[in-house]
C-alpha cells in the first residue's frame, strides 16, 4: 500500500463515526415515556414540554427523526405495570420513566432497553443501578434529593413561622428516601427544640384524619417529604393546611402553585431537560451503564405570598431573599 492509498483509507475510517451518527439521525428512532399521572396533569405537561424542548435542541424533531410513545399510567401499581408492558412490547430505543413507581416495573420487564429517569430518590438502594458513578445496567438518570434536605425544610419552616413548636412530617413510609429525610428532620428538630411527628401517606382518609387530629393543638406546622403519594394528594394536603391554619413547607414548586405556603427542592424542569440530553446520548450510541447518575444542580424556592397573608405571617426579609419565585 502506497502513502496516498493509506491516507485515503485513514480519511475514510475517520469519517465512519460521523457517517454512523448521520445514519442514526436519518432513520426514525423511538422513545417510550412512562408517567405516573394523567394527561390532564398540568405539572407533568410542563415537564414533558421541557423534555421535548431538550430533544429539539439536540436535533430530534418529533415526526421527522423520532417518534415518542407516551403512556399516562396514573398512580395505581397495576395500571403502571400494564402500561410498562405495553411500552416494552414496542421495543423502543430508550424509555423515559418518572420515579421509582415506573422504573421498578420497567426493570422487572427488561434489562436491555435503556431507561432514563429524570427524577428518582434512591437508585442504588432500590437496586436500579450498581453505583452512581457506574450504573452498570440499563438504567441511569438524575436524582431528586439528598437526605440532608430534610434539615433545610425544617429550618425554612422556623424562618417563616418562628412560633412553630410541633411539626407533622408527611411521608411515604414505603420509600427509603422519605424515611431517611424524616430521620434528618428529627436530628435537626433536637437542635431547634421542635417536636416532630411522622404521618404516613397511605390514603386520603389517613392523611385527613391524622392532620385534623394534629391541628387541634396550637403552634403546629407541616413538612411534606418527597414522593408520589404527596404529589398525588397535594391538593388535599394544601387544603388541609389552609383549613387548619398550618404553616407548611413542601418539596416542589407545584405545591406552592396549588396554594401551599412555601417550597424548596430541585428544579424539575431542569431535570427533564438534562434527561433529554442523556436520551440523545443513548440514541447516538452511548450505553446507559456508563452514564453516571447525577445529582440536582438547580434548586428553587417558591413562596406563595397570598397564603402567607391568609395565615397571618409576616414573611422575613431573609425568606424573601431566598425566593426564586413569589406567587401573589
Amino acid at each position: 500500500m502506497n502513502r496516498r492509498e493509506f491516507i485515503t483509507l485513514l480519511g475514510g475510517a475517520a469519517a465512519w463515526p460521523f457517517a454512523t451518527r448521520a445514519q442514526q439521525r436519518e432513520r426514525m428512532r423511538r422513545i417510550g415515556v412512562l408517567l405516573p399521572g394523567t394527561a390532564e396533569d398540568t405539572d407533568f405537561q410542563t415537564l414533558i414540554a421541557a423534555f421535548h424542548q431538550g430533544l429539539a435542541q439536540s436535533g430530534w424533531i418529533i415526526g421527522q427523526n423520532v417518534r415518542i410513545d407516551t403512556r399516562w399510567a396514573g398512580v395505581k401499581a397495576d395500571d403502571i405495570r400494564q402500561h410498562a408492558q405495553e411500552l416494552v412490547a414496542l421495543a423502543p430505543d430508550v424509555i423515559l420513566a418518572h420515579g421509582s413507581s415506573t422504573v421498578g416495573p420497567l426493570l422487572q420487564l427488561t434489562r436491555s432497553i435503556p431507561v432514563v429517569f429524570p427524577i428518582i430518590s434512591n437508585p442504588v438502594g432500590s437496586g436500579y443501578v450498581a453505583s452512581l458513578a457506574r450504573p452498570g445496567g440499563n438504567a441511569t438518570g438524575f436524582m431528586t434529593f439528598e437526605y440532608s434536605i430534610g434539615g433545610k425544610w425544617l429550618q425554612l419552616l422556623k424562618q417563616i413561622a418562628p412560633g412553630v413548636a410541633r411539626v407533622a412530617v408527611l411521608r411515604d413510609a414505603t420509600l427509603g428516601t422519605s424515611t431517611g429525610q424524616f430521620a434528618v428532620i428529627q436530628a435537626m428538630a433536637q437542635l431547634l427544640r421542635v417536636q416532630v411527628n411522622p404521618v404516613n401517606m397511605r390514603d386520603t382518609n389517613e392523611i385527613e384524619s391524622v392532620v385534623s387530629a394534629f391541628a387541634r393543638f396550637s403552634n403546629g406546622g407541616l413538612i411534606v417529604t418527597e414522593g408520589a403519594s404527596g404529589r398525588t394528594n397535594r391538593h388535599l394536603i394544601v387544603a388541609l393546611a389552609a383549613r387548619d391554619k398550618l404553616p407548611a413547607v413542601y418539596p416542589a414548586g407545584y405545591y406552592a402553585a396549588a396554594g401551599g405556603l412555601i417550597s424548596y427542592g430541585p428544579d424539575y424542569i431542569d431535570q427533564y431537560r438534562r434527561a433529554a440530553g442523556y436520551v440523545d446520548r443513548i440514541l447516538n450510541g452511548e450505553q446507559a451503564a456508563a452514564l453516571p447518575v447525577q445529582m440536582p444542580i438547580k434548586y428553587e424556592t417558591v413562596l406563595n405570598l397570598k397564603t402567607s397573608k391568609a395565615l397571618g405571617l409576616d414573611v422575613p426579609a431573609s425568606v424573601f431573599a431566598l425566593a426564586d419565585e413569589v406567587i401573589e
